[in-house]
């Protein structure tokens, strides 16, 4: 349904997936990798919000590096070069809002939803709407001061990788009023949306989780 483009990113260019509804033309929603990179999952979720109206971009944050491989992706998030990172996310919310002339929204999952996070806490008022599925980097830090945007966090229940966070992140958005809503689903393990990983993927939270999603863009975007 979509194709790889290359857009602007400080000066230079970005490679990533686009999907546009059949119109052509909704608002814009940035999809974010998890660690395995720009893979067919990630592509198939960026087709899947352009079915629902929306034009999706999801940058190529390795630069064309795919892997399956646990270990590999682990060290490729290690060695992300976070100030490339923002770059290529500020360029792909810029392109975003050029094509649709508004503000863009941005979802993320495990690394993705980390860098979403961070990229709407980078980005102001260009972000209308951030959605973290279980997101976690140790090499991210948050601007919590600079959000504009509201919140929607969906985590899952089994998950020391991340849940260790979520009261940290809870307290920066209370104490400084952000609007946020967490949600976490009871049974469920990291990753429970990717239904390519059917060692822990949940039909039943996935798609609980893809509808709350789409509301809160359509409420806030």
């Amino acid at each position: 349904m979509g194709e790889m483009i290359t857009f602007a990113s400080n000066g230079g260019s970005a490679p990533g997936y686009v999907a546009k509804p059949e119109s052509g033309t909704g608002k814009g929603v940035v999809v974010i990798q998890e660690w395995w990179g720009l893979n067919d999952h990630i592509k198939d979720v960026t087709d899947r919000f352009a079915r629902e109206g929306f034009v999706a971009l999801a940058p190529d944050l390795y630069h064309g590096e795919v892997t399956e491989e646990p270990d590999e992706a682990g060290k490729k998030l290690m060695a992300m070069d976070m100030e490339r990172a923002e770059k290529d996310l500020r360029g792909a919310i810029d392109h975003l809002q050029q094509e649709t002339g508004g503000a863009v929204g941005t979802v993320g999952f495990c690394m993705g939803g980390a860098l979403s996070l961070f990229a709407a806490c980078k980005n102001g008022e260009k972000v209308g709407a951030c959605v973290d599925f279980y997101g976690g980097h140790p090499n991210v830090s948050y601007d919590w001061d600079s959000l504009r945007a509201p919140v929607l966090g969906l985590w899952a229940e089994h998950d020391d990788f991340v849940n260790p966070n979520i009261p940290t992140y809870e307290e920066a958005l209370k104490q400084r009023g952000k609007s946020y809503e967490f949600h976490t689903y009871p049974g469920t393990h990291h990753g429970f949306f990717n239904d390519a990983n059917p060692g822990v993927h949940d039909p039943d939270a996935a798609a609980d989780a893809w509808q709350k999603v789409l509301a809160f863009y359509r409420q806030h975007l």
